[in-house]
């Protein structure tokens, strides 16, 4: 299911001209063959759950399938939609299509505000929307944990505490980095920027500092996300105990 919220999709019906059951000049037979290239069957009972226009099967998609494939499908339909009004000398509307543009790109996970150049002010001024939690490459029983320090960490910033966000904030970031880790290990491992033990091995992801696993994210192609300059915010210490360190303390336990 797309993370689509319903005033995204008001940019998108009215771009597409879906109000009256259409999709921009598409026909039935043309739309069928245009999601036919993206593998997928628009004519499927499962995006007819409002109606069988193309505009209620376009919707019906949007419930559907995951953000990905919706934000591959809507930056497509824009293209569409920018042809259609230079080849029929219509004017584009540029604040709306604009928008649109930027749902298309956090929906396939890329952040194109991020490759303009910024001074570090206007960076720190920047809010990032706070993604799914239960989408990260975290294991199940540390999630609990890191929703409980954003939580606290949303409460140390309103009451001006910046340091302890901070470290609140960088704990967080060790975890959903630990756990990318995990979930990729050869990907990890196989770099000049993984850290090295004695004999020149590579250290287990636990010894691995923040730092480290900043460096070695920003090398496993995470760069263009802008993943690393915004765990640079963060420091490189460990502060905190992670919410991995936390999941594996029993409950009543002291230390």
């Amino acid at each position: 299911m797309t993370s689509l919220t319903e005033t995204d999709k008001l940019y998108f019906e009215n771009l597409l001209g879906m109000d009256g059951g259409y999709v921009l000049h598409y026909t039935d037979a043309t739309f069928g063959e245009f999601f036919n290239r993206h593998k997928n069957d628009i004519r499927g009972q499962k995006y007819q759950i409002h109606g069988t226009s193309k505009a209620k099967k376009m919707r019906g998609f949007w419930e559907a399938e995951p953000d990905a494939l919706v934000g591959t499908v809507l930056g497509e339909l824009l293209d569409a939609y920018e042809a259609n009004c230079s080849l029929n000398d219509r004017p584009i509307e540029t604040p709306t299509l604009k928008k649109a543009r930027a749902i298309t790109a956090r929906l396939s996970g890329h952040d194109d505000s991020l490759e303009s150049p910024q001074t570090d002010d206007d960076f720190l001024r920047r809010e990032f929307a706070t993604p799914s939690i239960p989408k990260l490459p975290v294991e199940a029983q540390v999630i609990p944990i890191i929703e409980s320090r954003l939580a606290e960490a949303r409460k140390t910033m309103a009451a001006s505490g910046y340091l302890s966000t901070i470290f609140l904030c960088g704990s967080v970031l060790e975890a959903v980095l630990l756990g990318a880790a995990q979930k990729e290990p050869t990907r990890f491992n196989r770099a000049s920027a993984s850290p090295r033990a004695g004999d020149g091995s590579v250290k287990r992801f636990h010894e691995w500092s923040l730092a480290q696993l900043r460096n070695r994210s920003g090398s496993a192609g995470n760069k263009k996300s802008g993943i690393p300059r915004k765990i640079e915010v963060f420091g490189n210490g460990r502060d905190l105990p992670g919410p991995h360190f936390e999941s594996s303390i029993p409950i009543g336990a002291t230390t």
